[in-house]
């Protein structure tokens, strides 16, 4: 991402580090994005760039976004005049990929200024888009390729937006060094437009508290319940045996476990593959049960009240909790499952009406 004042101020350098102002030669940089809201999670101050040689889009998180939309937001990017490379932080060989592509861009710019002092590029995007985890994945894959030794450094991470406080240097390649600098997310301070407040709450860009667990667990049972995602689960679906996927996990589970093999079941994990099924199985016999208008408010809004409701038992929530503590821990749950991806892959953003990604005009 680009190196860029936040808000017209100077960042502070981590004091370990030298500024990169005065000892490294700016490189080529790369904006953060996260692949589901290609455009939502764009950083407003990079939109006019003076030089998009020197800027890269990343789309961070590939693996939660739907892949066929990833390849036509890179075309978009691409009409834009603007370089974009999808990343998968916890993927090695993807991770490999992006950082030959990195180095490669480093050599270019090289042979334009014939310069051979250590460049840095500097990560630069909102928060909660994967930065630091981006950073670390290219540090440890960068220190291996080039066989040093030495103690690997660690930027903090965390699900939580706005872990990380201040600008942190690890090194990525050498000969030529190359280092990339991690920094605080920065958002602007309004965002007026609701849709775009509300994805961005939805991937973790701001506290769940802050936006409210339940408003945003029902933003994303719109989103589903509009899609076709939960089309994949219909074998999932019970409806009409008499008898629910609860019913028959022990009957199934002693028949495929041995003695010696038993795989303990914790109710109070969600994230445990019998309750994720219970949990899509509700959403998909939810959905297809009804015929919902989705033009129509109220009716959507009776199917996400219902859904919520169900919800309680496939999470195994205690009986004896209050409604509204009942409701916020599904919310909780519900919106761990997506961001983990366990409810399937979704890009919220759609391509500009007004752009051609498939060059059929």
């Amino acid at each position: 991402m680009v190196v860029q004042p936040s808000h017209g101020r100077r960042v502070p350098c981590d004091r370990r580090t030298p500024s990169p102002r005065r000892s490294h030669r700016r490189g080529p940089g790369r904006q953060g994005i996260v692949s589901a809201v290609p455009l939502s999670s764009e950083y407003e101050l990079l939109k006019n760039c003076p030089s998009p040689s020197r800027r890269i889009v990343v789309l961070n998180k590939m693996d939660l976004a739907n892949s066929s939309r990833t390849k036509e937001w890179m075309r978009y990017f691409e009409l834009q005049n603007c370089e974009s490379f999808a990343v998968n932080s916890h993927n090695r060989e993807n991770i490999k990929q992006f950082l030959n592509f990195l180095q490669a861009k480093v050599r270019e710019l090289k042979k334009m200024d014939n310069s051979s002092s250590t460049t840095a590029i500097m990560l630069v995007g909102i928060p909660n888009t994967g930065k630091s985890a981006l950073a670390n994945s290219l540090h440890n894959i960068g220190r291996i390729s080039a066989a040093e030794k030495g103690k690997l450094k660690h930027a903090a991470v965390s699900s939580q937006p706005c872990e990380t406080k201040d600008i942190s240097s690890l090194k990525i390649a050498s000969n030529p060094n190359v280092y990339v600098l991690d920094t605080p997310g920065v958002l602007p301070p309004v965002i007026c437009d609701f849709e775009t407040s509300s994805k961005l709450a939805l991937i973790g860009t701001i506290r769940d508290s802050l936006a409210g667990e339940k408003q945003l667990a029902q933003f994303f049972l719109s989103i589903l319940d509009s899609g076709k995602e939960y089309e994949q689960w219909a074998k999932l679906s019970t409806a009409g045996s008499g008898r629910l996927s609860v019913d028959f996990r022990e009957e199934y589970s002693g028949s495929c476990e041995t003695e010696t093999t038993k795989k303990r079941q914790y109710p109070s994990d969600h994230t445990q593959d019998f309750i994720v099924q219970d949990v899509r199985r509700v959403l998909y016999e939810s959905i297809s049960s009804t015929r919902v208008d989705m033009r129509r408010r109220k009716d959507v809004l009776r199917l996400i009240e219902f859904q919520l409701a169900a919800l309680r038992e496939a999470f195994r929530i205690p009986s004896e909790l209050g409604e509204e503590d009942a409701c916020i821990r599904v919310s909780e749950k519900l919106l761990n499952l997506y961001r983990t991806g366990r409810l399937g892959h979704f890009t919220l953003d759609d391509i500009p009406k007004d752009i051609d990604v498939h060059g059929t005009s």
